[in-house]
């Protein structure tokens, strides 16, 4: 087994106290109870100082032994529901939390290994091995460097545009859409865990489950104030997909106005969340409309999707129509106060109506006196040869107005429902859509509100869903003729170096992370692994490509090619 000094990387003959070559000590380095400096995991991890330490585990620095280059190693390790490590680093639970110490383990490994299948995914810290020792789960991550985006913004002071925000947080926004079409969210988005590296990317970090998010789980839970959306601090409402758009917006609020949200608990009890542009007059309207919408408390009434919080930030035109199509704020409660003012307002006009009646009876009855005193003193006229018919009045027909169709599952809730079907008749089409799930109505004609007759045709527009293209076969093409290839068909290339021992053509495509003639969503990011001139030494190594090759490519020694396509 090789051994290797996790501070230098140079390799070791034998465990020892300290490295000789760099002098690092290993001893005494981390807590008693953590996983001491120098331990080796899974034969080829060698564990480094502590890190980071969450209600849901510990984050050591680590190195891989086999390509020698540094990793952060994640272990679960739950502070309430774990008991203290034996001399022999197994981790056992609390007595009496045996059950739940379990799911959240499986939890914790069911998310590593999703994100594992996922990355590399432009824009996501990297997955690079998920495996279970001292009964515990043990994820490995690669280390991307960096620095946090909260001191990256300490450091750089000023306004940032917001065509600069967009360009440095959309491979984010690419990796949060990544992890919610396979049904992950992340729930931790914050400056905090995003990282801006050297080339002005960012990229995010901070996996955890949803218990670790999530106030009253069971674990010591991890909120970040400002950044956390409503939903998050309840055990009683549902997560989603609008969970990180809220964390998104907030990270763009922080960016352009200067400071964060105010804390969304706090808002709950009175919302005094300024607008973007009340605080930096420079924001632009529309912005600070998307942002406004994008941290709404209520998820009904938030912007639903990632693609369309960034499609909105870089379109005025798409701003207007998304805050159309969102469901109106439902009318203010009445407090305490306002109903018992409401109930004296009341009192005050039934009291008013009241003297109104009585007075226009005594002038009636007044008034009546009179006529019939003219009656009996008066000649009475000669009869009108005709009769003035009373006026007719006009029944005035009830009005229909449209049903609002849009956000309905067309074949759930529209098409065979009879609450519809006898009154309306449904002229269908399709359309792709990267914004709306698939079988949802898009749009609607006439518009909710609208007047429109019984048995009236109402066109529906009902989402296909993205758009589909076929992965092209790119095998041999050179760097730039693959990037064009992929780009043509509206798929994003992402490419990596890898080591050539002269089998194959240097700046020529080797292989991809998707089989060429697969079905695959336009937009999507495809790992394209480029050879390197056999001269070149290449240290580092990208993740794996597919499940199948992840072990052969880690020590392969591979390293990311220039990736700014």
């Amino acid at each position: 087994m090789t051994i290797i000094c996790p501070y230098c990387l140079s390799e070791l003959s034998e465990r020892a106290a300290a490295c000789p070559q760099c002098g690092g000590r290993f001893e005494g380095r981390n807590p008693v109870g953590t996983l001491p400096v120098g331990t080796v995991l899974g034969g080829r991890y060698t564990v480094g100082e502590i890190e980071q330490v969450d209600g849901e585990g510990i984050l050591y620095r680590g190195a891989e032994n086999h390509g020698r280059f540094r990793v952060t190693i994640k272990e679960y390790l739950p502070l309430t529901l774990a008991a203290e490590r034996g001399t022999d680093a197994t981790l056992r639970p609390k007595l009496g939390s045996e059950v739940l110490f379990k799911t959240t383990r499986m939890d914790f490994a069911d998310l590593y290994r999703s994100i594992q299948r996922i990355t590399p995914a432009n824009g996501l810290e990297a997955v690079l091995d998920v495996f279970e020792e001292n009964n515990t789960v043990y994820a490995v991550m690669e280390n991307p460097g960096g620095v946090p985006l909260g001191r990256w913004l300490e450091t750089h002071p000023g306004r940032l545009s917001p065509e600069q925000v967009c360009a440095m947080l959309q491979p984010v926004f690419d990796g949060v859409a990544a992890m919610h079409q396979v049904g992950l969210v992340h729930r931790g988005i914050c400056p905090e865990n995003i990282r801006v590296l050297e080339n002005g990317r960012a990229r995010l970090t901070g996996y955890a489950t949803v218990g670790l998010r999530t106030a009253g789980s069971g674990l010591h839970e991890q909120l970040y104030e400002g950044y956390s959306a409503p939903e998050q601090y309840s055990t009683t409402e549902f997560e989603g997909r609008y969970t990180d758009e809220y964390s998104l917006a907030a990270v763009v609020y922080r960016m352009v106005c200067g400071q964060s949200p105010v804390p969304a608990a706090q808002r709950l009890v009175s919302d005094s969340n300024p607008r973007a542009r009340t605080l930096e007059p420079s924001v632009p309207e529309y912005l600070s409309e998307v942002l406004w919408l994008g941290l709404k408390l209520k998820p009904v009434e938030r912007i639903q999707t990632v693609p369309q919080l960034f499609k909105a930030l870089t379109s005025r035109e798409y701003t207007e129509e998304l805050t159309r199509s969102l469901p109106r704020p439902a009318p203010r409660q009445l407090t305490q106060p306002d109903e018992e003012q409401k109930q004296h307002m009341l009192s005050l006009r039934n009291l008013l109506a009241a003297i109104l009646v009585l007075l226009a009876i005594l002038i009636l009855l007044m008034l009546w006196g009179m006529v019939s005193q003219g009656l009996h003193t008066a000649t009475p006229p000669a009869a009108s040869s005709s009769v003035s018919a009373p006026e007719s009045t006009e029944l005035e027909e009830p009005v229909t107005l449209a049903p609002n169709f849009v956000g309905m599952d067309y074949d759930a809730q529209v098409r065979n429902n009879h609450n519809y079907v006898g009154d309306y008749l449904f002229y269908v089409t399709m359309e792709y859509s990267d914004t709306v799930e698939k079988g949802k109505i898009i749009r609607q004609e006439p518009e909710a509100g609208d007047v429109i007759e019984k048995g009236g045709t109402v066109s529906l527009v009902v989402s296909k869903g993205p758009q589909l293209v076929q992965m092209p076969d790119v095998i041999g093409f050179t760097q730039e003729g693959a990037v064009s290839e992929l780009e043509s068909r509206g798929l994003t290339p992402s490419c990596f170096m890898v080591v050539n021992d002269g089998s194959y053509a240097a700046g020529c495509v080797v292989s991809c992370s998707v089989d060429a003639g697969t079905s695959v969503e336009v937009g999507s990011v495809i790992t394209v692994y480029i050879a390197a001139d056999p001269s070149v030494e290449i240290t580092a190594e990208p993740p794996a490509a597919s499940d199948s090759n992840s072990e052969s490519s880690a020590s392969s020694g591979e390293t990311p090619a220039d990736d700014t396509q």
